[in-house]
C-alpha cells in the first residue's frame, strides 16, 4: 500500500516566548487583542434558564400531574359535627362569609343547569351547541387548567350568556388541603378565567360536593373558608348521575325526576371522559322540563341574587394572560423535552451497541491482522516540560526501561523548580536537555520535533511512565506506510480515592472504547499528549505543532487526517499518567481539555466538505464529538431535571427503573471495557455514585465551555499540579529479556542503549 499524498512540508513555526510562565494561544487577526480572563455572566444565565425550566416543569406537574381525576362517587363522607343544621338543611348556594352562614334555593319552576369539569373542545363545544338551539342558559363550573388550555371555549360561554363558576384550578378535594393549597386553587383559576375572558366570578363549586344535606366536617371546613375569601358555594340538589355513564334513558330520568315544581339545581358534566351520553340526553331533558312548566336560568337569576361575575380589573387580565402563556409554553416544553429525552436515549443506547460492537471487531482485527513487519527503527521520544520536577525522573527512566532502542529528548519550558538540572545530574545516557525560555507546549514540542534525529517520534508528558514494551508497540503500526499517527492507551496510575476511580473508569470505559470505534471508523479525533506517535515527516508537512488551540494534541491529530494519514489506536501501548487529584483541579484540566477541543473542531470544521480521510474525520469524527461530547451534555442539566420531575409528578418506580436500565448499560460497557484492557473489575462499584457527582461536573465543563468560546473569550495555558505519584520503575536482581527486542540500532550518530531488563507491567506503582 502506498503512502497518501501529502502537500509540500514545511518547518514548524518558531515558538512564540512569554516569560510569565504560562503560555498564551494568540489570535491574530483585524481586531487584534482577544479578551482575557473567566467568564461569570454566563453562569448567571445557566442558572436562570435552569431554574426557569424547573419552574414550568413544577408548575406542569402540579397542573398535570396533580389533577384529581377521581369519579364523582370516589369521595368518602366524614363526619358531620360542625356542619350547622341551618346549613344541611338549607338551600344549595351557601354563603358562609359572614358569622352566620347563609343558604338560599331557586324559586320555584325553575331550573338551573350547572355543568362541571370543562371546558372541553368537544363536549362543552357541543353542549353549548345543543343549549344555543334550546334558547336555554346555564352554569358552567370550569377547571382553571381546563380553561387555560381551552380560553376561547371560556369566551364563548360568557359570549353566549351563560355563568362561569370556579370548579378550582386542578379538580382537587378542597376539604381534603390545607388553607394555602385552597387558597391557591381559587386564585389560579380566577387568575386565568381573567386572562382567558376578561371576567371574575364568585361562584365557586367545590368537586366531589353534592347537595347540602351530604355535607361533611372537611368540606364545611372548605366551604367556610372559601366564603371568607368572597365566593358562593353552589352544590346541587339534583345529580343526574351522568358521570356513571348509565345511558340517555337514565340520565334524563335522574335529571327530570319528580312531579312537583319545586326548583332544582340539576348537576351535568361537560368534560372528565366520554359525554356523548350527557349531550345526546340534554335534548329529552330540556323538552320533558319545558313540558312541564320550567324555565331555564343560570344559578344567580334562579336564587334571585345579582350577577356574581364581574369585569376583571387589567392587573388581573394581564396576570392570567401571563398564566396562560407559561402554562401553553410549559406544555410545549414538556413535549419538546420529551422528544429530545428519547432521541438522546435512543441516540446514546445507539452509540452504546455501535461502540461495544466497534471494541469486539477491532480486538478480532488486530489480534487476525498484524500491522505488517517487525518496526525496529529507532524512535525519538520527546518529553516537553514545565516545572515536572516531581515526575520526570521517573518519566525519563521509564523510556530508557523500553525494550526499544530510543533517545530521549527533555525540552525544559522555562521550569523554575530545576527540572532541566534535575534530568542533567542523572547523567543518563541517550538523553539530552534543550533548554528555552517559557514558550508553551507547543513550542516545546517544535523544539523537539526539530532536534530529533529519528523519524519516528514518540511525544509522551512529563507525568507519564512507559511500560517496558510500551515504545515498541507504539510504532508498529508504522509499518503500514498510510499510517501517521498511533494513539497508545493512557492509564491513571493515582486511581486510589473515589475521583481516581472515577477517572480511571472514564479512561478505560469513555476514552479507549471511542478510540476503538474511531480506529474502525478511521476518523480519531485525538491522539493523547501522554502516550502518542508520530511520523516526523508528517508533522513537518503540516506545519509542526500549532498553537492557535488548547488541545494541541488534538488539533494536530485532526490536521494529519486532513493531510491524508491514518491515525490509529494500539491498546497495547501502556502508559500511566496522574490524574488531577482534587475537583477543581479536574476542572481545569478538562476545561482546557473541552475549550481546546471546540477550538480545533472549529478550525478543522472545513473537513466536512472534504473527501477521503479528511472527510471521515468531519462526517464521522467532528459529528461524533458534537453529538456525544457537546449536544449531550448540554442536554444532561435538563435529564438531571427532568428526572427530578419524574420522581416527584410521575411513576417514580418507572423513573427509578429507567435510570436503572440506564446504569445496567454502562455497567456492561464497564465490564466489557475492563475485560478488554485487563483491569479488575473492582473500581466498577463505584460507577453508580459516578453519576451524582463526576457526571455533573463533566457536564458543567461543557457548558462553561462553550459559553466562553461564544462569547469570544481566551484561556491561558494551565498546569496541572503534580503529586509525584509515579516511581522510578524496578530494576529486578535477575534481568529478564523480550524475544522480539531488537538489538542496538545506530541513531543519527549515536549508538542506541541495549536495554536488559522489563520492569513487571503490575509492579511499581
Amino acid at each position: 500500500m502506498s503512502a497518501p499524498r501529502r502537500r509540500a512540508g514545511r518547518a514548524p513555526a518558531a515558538p512564540p516566548r512569554d516569560t510569565r510562565g504560562t503560555a498564551q494561544p494568540r489570535r491574530r487577526g483585524r481586531r487584534g487583542v482577544v479578551r482575557q480572563g473567566p467568564l461569570r455572566a454566563h453562569w448567571l444565565l445557566f442558572t436562570a434558564v435552569l431554574l426557569a425550566l424547573a419552574a414550568a416543569l413544577l408548575l406542569q406537574g402540579y397542573t398535570q400531574h396533580l389533577f384529581d381525576a377521581r369519579p364523582d362517587q370516589s369521595a368518602r363522607p366524614a363526619g358531620r359535627a360542625t356542619v350547622p343544621a341551618e346549613v344541611r338543611t338549607g338551600g344549595p348556594v351557601i354563603d358562609a362569609g359572614g358569622p352566620r352562614p347563609r343558604s338560599a334555593a331557586p324559586a320555584r319552576g325553575t331550573i338551573a343547569l350547572t355543568f362541571d369539569d370543562g371546558p372541553d373542545p368537544r363536549w362543552t363545544a357541543e353542549v353549548l351547541d345543543t343549549l344555543r338551539r334550546s334558547e336555554v342558559h346555564a352554569t358552567f363550573f370550569v377547571v382553571g387548567t381546563q380553561a387555560a388550555a381551552h380560553p376561547e371555549l371560556v369566551r364563548r360561554i360568557v359570549a353566549e350568556g351563560h355563568q362561569l363558576g370556579v370548579h378550582t384550578f386542578t379538580h382537587t378535594d378542597l376539604g381534603a388541603q390545607p388553607a394555602w393549597r385552597r387558597s391557591l386553587e381559587l386564585r389560579e383559576t380566577q387568575l386565568t378565567l381573567a386572562g382567558a375572558a376578561g371576567v371574575t366570578t364568585a361562584l365557586l363549586r367545590p368537586p366531589y360536593s353534592s347537595t347540602a344535606e351530604a355535607l361533611d366536617d372537611p368540606g364545611w371546613d372548605a366551604v367556610r373558608q372559601a366564603g371568607r375569601e368572597g365566593y358562593l358555594t353552589v352544590l346541587s340538589t339534583r345529580d343526574s348521575e351522568d358521570w356513571r355513564r348509565p345511558g340517555v334513558e337514565e340520565i334524563v330520568g335522574a335529571a327530570t325526576a319528580g312531579r312537583g315544581d319545586e326548583g332544582q339545581i340539576v348537576l351535568l358534566h361537560d368534560a372528565g371522559g366520554n359525554r356523548w351520553q350527557t349531550v345526546a340526553a340534554l335534548d329529552g331533558m330540556l323538552a320533558q322540563l319545558k313540558a312541564r312548566g320550567f324555565r331555564f336560568s343560570t344559578v344567580s337569576e334562579a336564587v334571585g341574587l345579582p350577577d356574581p361575575v364581574r369585569k376583571a380589573g387589567a392587573a388581573e387580565h394581564w396576570q392570567g394572560l401571563a398564566l396562560i402563556q407559561v402554562l401553553r409554553a410549559g406544555g410545549w416544553t414538556l413535549t419538546v423535552l420529551g422528544w429530545l429525552l428519547w432521541a438522546a436515549g435512543a441516540v446514546s443506547v445507539l452509540r452504546a451497541v455501535a461502540v461495544l460492537v466497534a471494541a469486539r471487531r477491532h480486538k478480532r482485527l488486530r489480534r487476525r491482522h498484524p500491522w505488517g513487519p517487525p518496526v525496529t527503527e529507532p524512535v525519538s521520544v520527546i518529553v516537553p516540560a514545565y516545572n515536572e520536577a516531581a515526575g520526570i525522573e521517573a518519566a525519563v527512566r521509564s523510556l530508557l526501561a523500553s525494550d526499544h532502542p530510543v533517545e530521549v529528548i527533555v525540552v525544559d519550558d522555562g521550569s523554575t523548580d530545576g527540572t532541566a538540572d534535575l534530568v542533567e545530574a542523572l547523567r543518563l545516557p541517550y538523553v539530552r536537555v534543550l533548554r528555552q525560555a517559557n514558550a508553551g507546549k507547543p513550542a516545546a514540542l517544535n523544539t523537539g520535533i526539530a532536534a530529533a534525529r529519528a523519524e519516528l517520534l514518540v511525544m509522551v508528558d512529563g507525568d507519564t511512565v512507559f511500560e517496558p514494551d510500551a515504545v515498541r508497540m507504539l510504532v508498529q503500526p508504522f509499518a503500514d506506510p498510510t499510517v501517521g499517527a498511533v494513539s497508545g492507551n493512557a492509564k491513571v496510575v493515582n486511581r486510589g480515592g473515589l475521583l481516581g476511580r472515577w477517572q480511571h473508569i472514564e479512561y478505560v470505559v469513555g476514552f479507549n472504547l471511542d478510540r476503538r470505534l474511531f480506529d474502525l471508523a478511521e476518523c480519531m479525533p485525538t491522539v493523547p499528549g501522554a502516550v502518542g506517535a508520530f511520523r516526523r515527516s508528517a508533522l513537518l508537512a503540516v506545519g509542526g505543532v500549532a498553537e492557535e488551540t488548547l488541545a494541541e494534541d488534538t488539533d494536530l491529530t485532526m490536521a494529519l487526517c486532513r493531510d491524508g494519514w491514518r491515525v490509529v489506536y494500539e491498546e497495547r501501548a501502556r502508559a500511566w499518567t496522574e490524574a488531577p487529584a482534587s475537583l477543581g483541579a479536574l476542572w481545569r484540566q478538562r476545561h482546557r481539555w473541552c475549550y481546546g477541543t471546540l477550538q480545533a473542531m472549529w478550525k478543522h470544521r472545513g473537513a466536512l466538505r472534504q473527501r477521503g480521510q479528511a472527510g471521515k474525520l468531519g462526517r464521522r469524527g467532528l459529528l461524533y464529538l458534537l453529538v456525544f461530547q457537546v449536544l449531550l451534555p448540554l442536554l444532561a442539566p435538563v435529564v438531571d431535571v427532568f428526572a427530578l420531575y419524574g420522581l416527584v409528578f410521575l411513576d417514580p418506580v418507572r423513573i427509578a427503573g429507567i435510570w436503572a436500565a440506564f446504569l445496567l448499560v454502562q455497567l456492561l460497557m464497564g465490564v466489557y471495557a475492563f475485560r478488554l484492557d485487563r483491569e479488575r473489575l473492582g473500581p466498577l462499584w463505584s460507577l453508580p455514585l459516578q453519576q451524582f457527582v463526576y457526571r455533573q461536573l463533566m457536564y458543567l465543563v461543557v457548558i462553561h465551555s462553550v459559553f466562553t468560546a461564544l462569547a469570544g473569550s481566551r484561556l491561558r495555558w494551565q498546569r496541572m499540579q503534580r503529586y509525584g505519584s509515579l516511581r522510578v520503575p524496578a530494576r529486578p536482581d535477575q534481568p529478564v529479556f523480550v524475544d522480539s527486542a531488537p538489538g542496538p540500532v545506530a541513531v543519527g550518530g549515536y549508538r542506541a542503549h541495549e536495554h536488559d531488563t522489563v520492569r513487571d507491567p503490575g509492579q511499581g506503582f
